[in-house]
């Protein structure tokens, strides 16, 4: 076995890609399977004889545009761009990640699979994307339960909601402030931004700190109006089809008064659709 693991990726997948597959003509007789070092040096922009040092060993310290660019020429998908990067020592960019706010068929089924626990799904920018029964009931306060950040700061629900407000609202800016290192140009966050900027000035200093963090593990307290104080734990998991998304469950210690509360909670929400009904 060899340690030149960046080369021999780069010919494996070279050999993998036809010239077709690329939009390019095939012509003489040729002597590898997959494209010619020399087409993929084209596709990606590079020089030729750089891009065969590369797969020889002989360059072993290639940038992350470069990368990027043989990712694109080798028809590479999320996963694969990214063991490319990390066979080279360096970061990916975000450009090869495919976003969607789309919650598949499959994940909505296996968040109504907990009927006893609020569950949902959020993107980078804590956009509620979905929600089952019993998240739907615990966020059934908000005027309209549609992201997390516009609902802590500028729905007068919220301060009464997150018992802990400071904490919930420093937690949620240093979220979105690792969202913007993620993905900086980010339509829906320069738009989310904007709108928290202009309407509350809590959320301008928090954002203004530039403090960075990704999801604690820290217990969330709640005040429902119609079953009292709630805390819970919770787990969030990354989507693995949807890059961005992520699952988040909320749960109560069985037999505390929170467990009773969601319970309780439950309950008046499937009497309120049967009325509604």
């Amino acid at each position: 076995m060899t340690d030149n693991h960046l080369g021999e990726f780069l010919r494996a997948r070279r050999a993998a890609v036809r010239p077709q597959d690329v939009g390019m003509a095939s012509y003489g007789v040729r002597r590898v399977s997959g494209l010619r070092r020399e087409e993929v040096a084209v596709l990606a922009g590079v020089n030729a004889d750089y891009y065969t040092r590369l797969e020889q060993g002989r360059e072993r310290h290639p940038s992350a545009e470069v990368l990027d660019a043989l990712g694109r020429a080798l028809r590479l998908g999320p996963d694969a761009h990214a063991h490319l990067h990390q066979l080279a020592g360096t970061v990916p960019s975000n450009q090869f990640t495919h976003t969607t706010d789309r919650v598949s068929p499959a994940l909505r089924q296996l968040m109504d699979g907990y009927p006893g626990a609020p569950a949902f799904v959020i993107n980078r920018t804590l956009d509620l994307l979905a929600t089952n029964a019993l998240a739907e009931a615990l966020h059934s306060p908000f005027e309209q339960a549609d992201n997390l950040a516009r609902m802590a700061f500028l729905d007068p629900v919220g301060r009464q909601f997150y018992t802990r407000w400071s904490h919930t609202a420093q937690a949620t800016v240093c979220h979105l402030r690792q969202a913007a290192g993620l993905d900086p140009d980010n339509p829906r966050l320069r738009e989310l931004v904007r709108t928290l900027t202009e309407h509350s000035a809590d959320f301008t200093r928090l954002w203004d700190s530039h403090a960075v963090r990704g999801k604690t593990q820290d217990a969330k307290h709640f005040l429902h109006p119609d079953v009292g104080p709630l805390t819970l734990t919770y787990q969030a998991f990354d989507v693995r089809d949807a890059p961005g998304q992520q699952l988040v469950i909320y749960q109560a210690e069985p037999g505390s008064p929170g467990a009773q509360a969601l319970d309780l909670l439950g309950s008046l929400h499937a009497s309120s659709n049967r009325t509604v009904m």
